[in-house]
């Protein structure tokens, strides 16, 4: 953990340097105000009680000295206070960084070890914690230390008789700590993992509220996050509780030990073996010592939660990415002649397996189709059969157990994801719209589409017509995940954001399901023109939107059971024939 810390702290080692001389010269400072006020107390007050000649101008000036050393000190401190949160801050949004990009390059599988709620946790609470860690690391670390061992230094040279009281007071001030930690530092992780949870229930009743009015289990859920939100209360509660002890016996300790100090030291000033300046100023010693101890000890309660979450930080930054860009990549070759843009995106599966990993069975297996440019290859089958694997293949959002996937002629394991995922449009079975205008999210995949552009796509797309009937047009603000149009037009749209991009390779996942049939009819048909030059691969369960496709391949297990056009699989292929029936489009 502290490692980590040092890692992000790392570029901003001249802020920390000019802070470890500030706090050095506090410390230095406040260190030697209490040698002075000894001094006037035993050359300047006492002598004048004795002699009834007051010592005034020696008073003044060391008074004056005094004054000045409090005001260089204070000077240093605030500086200090200022320029600690600023490193804190700067390292924190590194952390940040670094946590975000390393979630963007996350495959399906990483997501699939992580959870949504766990990693939003991550780059905010989590970070939170390491940020005040770090806020106060220059203090606790550096000023904290020498403010106890320079106190222990300087009480000594006042009176080492009296040392055993000091003594005394750290055992029993870092035993009262030892036994703070050992109690709450296991709470710490479980209430780490408690946010996750809240915030995982949290996102799914939110994101599932409709589904939960609808069959009347509210009060079902609100138990569900009633339970988990007083679990959270009641452990941040019995954290709350053993830290706030913390605070009476820290005073209980630092008024004993001064009832000490006084009680040993007149003895000693009585019998004329310690000069009463000197009594102070060992009085006062003992008490920075104490709150020097103190502070270490507090650094060490913050310490086992910051490393829970320095931990689960890393567990994030540490994970190894199974889908990486090679080391040398390889660049795809265009042929200039067969398309304007210089794209062919000719497609093929060779002996294609995949299985997740830990399972058992493979999802998909002896997979070998060619998608051809120009051509619209369909890929139907029953739920669970393997459709979308193959466009997660394709995507290299996993990576194939076994064979390889080809686009021109190049192993996509041996190109850039980005350049594979350039010549790709995709739209996923859910259309996803993020915040922003209609035109914006249109824009998505292609920046510098100019309103025309735009305005294709969305024509194609068959989201035209509703565009225009909105207040703004293409300004239309879409809120969080599309919520404020319908489903049908959040599909359009991300259609539209595929178009948009002109790629090579069409990839439309189950993406007409949420259109009405005579929508997906006019929306085939505008596809059928537009995209002539691409290769187009539709999965469906409706045999209506592929039936007319150059090749259709029927998966069933896993396994490629039929392929040929509609008319071949009516007669060749029992499972197309058995989906035909189903929907009566025999």
């Amino acid at each position: 953990m502290m490692k980590s810390l040092v890692v992000y702290l790392k570029p901003y080692w001249p802020l920390l340097l000019l802070t470890v001389l500030l706090l050095l010269g506090q410390a230095m400072a406040e260190l030697y105000l209490p040698t002075l006020m000894a001094e006037i107390v035993n050359e300047g007050i006492e002598p004048g009680i004795r002699e009834g000649v007051p010592q005034t101008g020696f008073i003044l000036r060391t008074g004056g000295l005094m004054l000045f050393i409090a005001l260089l000190a204070g000077l240093a401190s605030i500086s200090a206070a200022y320029i600690s949160p600023r490193v804190a801050a700067g390292a924190a949004r590194d952390m940040r960084r670094d946590l975000f990009t390393k979630v963007e390059n996350f495959s399906q599988g990483e997501f699939d070890k992580f959870s949504s709620a766990s990693l939003i946790t991550r780059c905010t609470n989590d970070v939170a914690q390491v940020q005040n860690l770090a806020n106060v690391t220059a203090r606790l670390l550096l000023y904290a230390p020498i403010m106890g061992i320079g106190g222990v230094i300087m009480a000594l040279t006042r009176s080492v008789s009296m040392s055993w009281i000091i003594a005394l007071a750290v055992i029993v001030l870092l035993g009262f700590v030892a036994m703070i930690i050992i109690v709450v530092m296991p709470k710490f992780k479980i209430l780490q993992e408690m946010v996750d949870t809240l915030n995982k229930i949290s996102r799914e009743i939110l994101h599932g509220l409709m589904v939960i009015r609808a069959f009347g289990t509210q009060n079902h859920e609100k138990t569900r996050f009633d339970g988990i939100n007083a679990d959270l209360r009641d452990t941040g509660l019995f954290i709350g509780r053993v830290m706030a002890i913390a605070g009476p016996a820290i005073t209980f300790i630092m008024g004993g030990t001064q009832i000490l100090v006084i009680w040993v030291g007149a003895n000693q000033v009585a019998a004329s073996g310690l000069p009463i300046g000197d009594m102070i100023a060992f009085m006062q010693y003992a008490m920075q010592v104490i709150i020097a101890f103190m502070m270490m000890s507090f650094m060490l309660v913050m310490v086992p939660r910051a490393m829970v979450s320095a931990a689960r930080i890393a567990e994030v930054l540490d994970t190894e990415l199974t889908i990486t860009d090679p080391a040398n990549p390889v660049a795809f070759t265009s042929d200039e002649s067969s398309e304007p843009n210089g794209l062919r995106g000719h497609v093929e599966f060779k002996n294609v397996r995949f299985r997740y990993p830990g399972a058992e069975t493979d999802v998909i297996s002896e997979i070998n189709f060619t998608a051809q440019p120009g051509q619209t290859t369909a890929i139907i089958g029953a739920t669970g059969s393997g459709k979308s694997t193959i466009a997660n293949l394709l995507l290299r959002f996993y990576d194939v157990t076994d064979g390889c996937v080809m686009v021109d002629g190049v192993d996509i394991r041996q190109v850039r994801q980005a350049d594979l995922r350039n010549k790709i449009g995709y739209v996923p079975q859910k259309g996803q719209l993020l915040t922003g205008t209609i035109a914006s999210n249109i824009r998505y995949g292609m920046p510098s589409a100019t309103e025309d552009e735009v305005a294709t796509a969305a024509t194609v797309a068959q989201a035209i017509n509703f565009i225009e009937e909105k207040e703004n047009k293409f300004d239309f603000e879409i809120s969080q995940g599309g919520s404020n149009v319908s489903g049908g037009q959040r599909q359009r749209l991300s259609i539209a954001r595929a178009l948009a991009k002109k790629p090579a390779i069409l990839v439309f996942d189950d993406s007409f399901s949420a259109l009405d049939f005579q929508t997906d009819a006019k929306l085939r048909k505008a596809l059928k023109t537009h995209t002539a030059q691409a290769t187009v691969i539709v999965i469906a369960q409706r045999v209506g939107t592929i039936m007319n496709a150059e090749q259709i391949l029927v998966l069933d297990e896993g396994q490629i059971v039929g392929r040929g056009t509609h008319d071949e699989l009516l007669v060749s292929c029992p499972a197309y024939y058995e989906i035909t029936s189903s929907q009566g489009t025999v």
